[in-house]
């Protein structure tokens, strides 16, 4: 998944849309080459000899410090090459010259040439020239600097976003464990990561025991995925054996030989591919480039005119080309320079005060011109945290709050079904608060596990008080981690409740699997017979949480019996001499990661806007159109072909597209399409979520709504967003759980990582529009009156000019 279709992907990428007119590689399928032919690693497929050989690496002993200090002189520091920068006198240049700059100073250039041409043929010239070529160039100068400071001001706070704490590695060398900087780690180096670590470099897992790593910045995937040190897939990418720099452990531990560092990282080479895509230009820079030639073709036509017109008439050619120079600076629109830039500079204020920081001053009018939106989904749709939506206990369905304060109603905790199922959720789980956190609100608390872990956790500290509390009276004896052949997690604890026996075995896991394992069921604070009625009853309501998109899981608990485990009993979880069958059913528990409060009413903006909004997103088809639902991107009413089917009971097959309003695409189908398909969906549904996708597909996404003629804006935060915000006509990326690479190549930053911010910025684009539009008539406008009465006013001051009451043609 991900990253991992890589090799066929990046062919597609590169072909979409790679070759420039000639039928030459362009520049970014040249990229896209060098990455597809780098992406060939085989370290994956290495047994541990051979990865000793070619690495020189004692795998119980790290490398030498002396050999490590080599290969580092060799190698380099282990760190992404920043994208380059523009040196800052280069930017003070563009903002000097650039575009309608030039116009003014070509003005400016004119006036002085006429003001040297009168000096030269007059005793006393005129001085109203040398004043306002004077001038043209201080409105330049001025307007210069001001958009200059702006735009620095941007990058000085995109600067502060830079991690400060140089990150910190364990590495094994001369068989001494040691905490290294991790720009010091190098090819060869044994690394050891446990949970909670950023991954230092690209590493071959030679041992690991209950590693999961987050790669969600790598491929957008929520779920935590598993290491270990077998080779499971001839992809690199997909393999369970390599995990990547930059990624995060989330739990367990692993131990692994440095295989790639800095650039050559898989890491590195999606920056690399990101900075090397060429940006376009952006509409405004687009319009006003037009807007020049128009003005600069009309003044040098009248210009022209007027010079031939007055040599007709018997002036001297020295006055004619004095009156020329007149007309062009007449025409030049001087105010519109400082009008736009101070347009600009208010709105970008405007915007940083509702959490948009504008990096480039052009994307606050790019913003407003935009026609579709690619979003992401986790994290900007919605709160980036798994959160309890519902719970199904005593043969109902119950809703938990999942707003993003959790403030709203609660369900009713008078049950003991509930008390039943909150304990499980409580002792049945691995997720622990981080310390010193007793004053920060539970919601905003930072937990060490998984985000599923992380939710319930965090649901029965709000619902039933200290969680900690709990597990201190239940203390765990026993335990069996989850893992994907059983699909449960298992814990044993003594049980000091009156009434009760010793000890409490509580699990969870896959609801299928966990009923599999239970003859009973409890209703009611009673356990009862788990009959086919109840299975059924079971079985609607996983559907409809699952149909929701939810993540569902099943909780059992089974008191075991006294005489059989008395107090003391050593419990094995190798040769399992505990029963794990014939359990009481408690209930389900689902969790989703639920949308932004303020995102429906946001998206319903966009669609009355007239602007497109595609999700487009890593996660599993089901939970995304859910979402997408939730959020108002697929509208109340509108199907999918799959939903048509299901209705009229036919074969999807048979269904006509075209019926349908929304789609689902699911990545492995966008890898076999052709351009032109994907253009077809693009144009033929109003409603579009594209799943399971991967960096490559967003850029083909973005590239195939562009070839439709829309301004592309997109938002995201993974590095695995980052080709696709560079190649967007605006790149919107987010500020807190954004990563560095997807800032660097974003346009703008969402400081609060919240999709409405972007509706503030559409409505501020749309507003400066319309500002610049009147202000650019207003300027035009006043050009007509400063034009008219340029030659009797021009040559009132010479006694052989037409203007004067005593020339001959008077």
């Amino acid at each position: 998944m991900g990253l991992g279709r890589g090799k066929e992907e990046y062919k597609l990428a590169a072909t979409s849309d790679g070759k420039d007119k000639k039928g030459k590689k362009g520049k970014n399928e040249k990229d896209m080459d060098e990455l597809k032919k780098e992406v060939d690693l085989d370290d994956h497929k290495l047994t541990l000899d051979e990865l000793h050989r070619k690495y020189g690496t004692d795998l119980s002993r790290g490398l030498s410090n002396a050999r490590a200090k080599e290969i580092l002189e060799r190698d380099g520091p282990n760190a992404l090459t920043p994208p380059p920068t523009t040196p800052e006198w280069v930017k003070f240049c563009k903002q000097l010259f650039g575009g309608f700059s030039m116009l003014l100073w070509i003005g400016a250039i004119l006036c002085f040439l006429a003001f040297g041409i009168q000096a030269a043929s007059e005793e006393e010239p005129v001085k109203d020239n040398l004043y306002l070529g004077v001038v043209l160039s201080a409105v330049v100068i001025i307007t210069g600097c001001f958009s200059y400071y702006q735009e620095a001001k941007s990058s000085k706070i995109m600067d502060s976003f830079k991690n400060l704490v140089p990150q910190q590695a364990l590495v094994l060398r001369d068989g001494e464990k040691k905490s290294i900087n991790a720009e010091e780690v190098v090819v060869g180096d044994l690394v050891e990561v446990k949970g909670g670590d950023r991954i230092p470099a690209d590493l071959r897992i030679i041992s690991a025991h209950g590693c999961k790593v987050d790669n969600s910045s790598l491929t957008g995937e929520s779920e935590p995925q598993t290491r270990t040190p077998d080779f499971s897939n001839d992809n690199p990418l997909e393999t369970r054996n390599i995990v990547f720099f930059s990624t995060n452990c989330v739990e367990g531990t692993a131990r692994g030989v440095v295989i790639n560092t800095g650039d050559r990282t898989v890491m590195g080479r999606i920056a690399t591919l990101a900075s090397s895509l060429e940006g376009g230009k952006t509409p405004i820079a687009v319009e006003i480039e037009h807007f020049i030639h128009i003005i600069t073709g009309v003044a040098v036509f009248l210009g022209v005119s007027f010079f031939i017109l007055s040599l007709i008439l018997g002036y001297g050619w020295l006055e004619a080309v004095i009156f020329l120079i007149g007309i062009i600076v007449a025409n030049v629109p001087e105010g519109l320079l400082a009008t736009v830039t101070v347009c600009l500079t208010l709105t970008a204020k405007r915007m940083a005060k509702k959490n948009c920081l504008v990096k480039n001053l052009e994307a606050v009018e790019t913003l407003g011109s935009t026609s579709t939106i690619c979003s992401d989904k986790t994290g900007t749709l919605t709160q980036n945290r798994m959160t309890v939506a519902h719970m199904w206990f005593d043969n109902q369905i119950h809703e938990a709050d999942t707003t993003e304060n959790q403030s709203g109603t609660s369900f009713d905790r008078s049950s003991p079904t509930w008390a039943a199922l909150a304990r499980i959720a409580g002792l049945c789980n691995r997720a622990v608060f981080l310390a010193e956190q007793s004053n920060v609100p539970i919601l905003k608390r930072d937990v060490a596990g998984d985000a599923s872990e992380a939710a319930l956790l965090k649901c029965i500290e709000l619902c039933c008080g200290s969680v900690g509390g709990m597990r201190d009276k239940y203390f765990k004896v026993s335990e069996i981690p989850f893992n994907s052949t059983n699909k449960y997690q298992l814990s044993i604890h003594k049980n000091t409740t009156p009434g009760e026996t010793k000890h409490l075995l509580v699990m969870k896991g896959a609801p299928e699997r966990i009923l599999d394992r239970c003859s009973t069921i409890m209703l009611q604070g009673k356990e009862q017979p788990l009959d086919d009625e109840l299975k059924d009853a079971f079985q609607n309501a996983y559907v409809e949480l699952g149909g929701l998109g939810e993540r569902v899981l099943g909780f059992c608990h089974f008191n075991m019996p006294d005489d059989q485990f008395p107090e003391g009993f050593a419990f094995d979880t190798e040769e399992v001499n505990f029963p794990t069958e014939n359990l009481c059913f408690i209930g389900l528990m689902s969790m989703i990661d639920p949308p932004r409060a303020a995102v429906p009413d946001a998206v319903g903006k966009c669609r009355s806007a007239g602007i497109k909004v595609i999700m487009v997103t890593g996660d599993h088809p089901i939970t995304a159109k859910a979402i997408a639902k939730g959020v108002g991107i697929i509208s109340e009413g509108n199907e999918t072909v799959e939903d048509i089917a299901a209705r009229l009971n036919v074969p999807v097959s048979e269904v006509n597209p075209r019926d349908a309003k929304a789609c689902v695409v699911h990545g492995g189908e966008l890898k076999d399409m052709t351009s032109e398909q994907l253009d077809d969906i693009l144009k033929h549904h109003t409603e579009i979520v594209f799943a399971r996708t991967s960096p490559q597909q967003k850029l083909i996404i973005v590239e195939g709504c562009q070839r439709q003629g829309a301004i592309v804006a997109v938002t995201g935060d993974g590095v695995n967003d980052s080709p696709a915000l560079k190649k967007a006509d605006i790149g919107v990326a987010m500020g807190i759980a954004g990563s560095d690479v997807s800032k660097q190549a974003a346009d703008m930053i969402l400081l609060d990582d919240n999709f409405a911010s972007i509706v503030t910025g559409v409505e501020e684009g749309r507003l400066i529009f319309d500002n610049l539009k009147k202000s650019i008539a207003y300027t035009l406008t006043s050009n007509i009156p400063e034009i008219s009465p340029f030659p009797p006013l021009h040559h009132r001051q010479h006694p052989s000019a037409p203007g004067n009451r005593h020339h001959p043609l008077y």
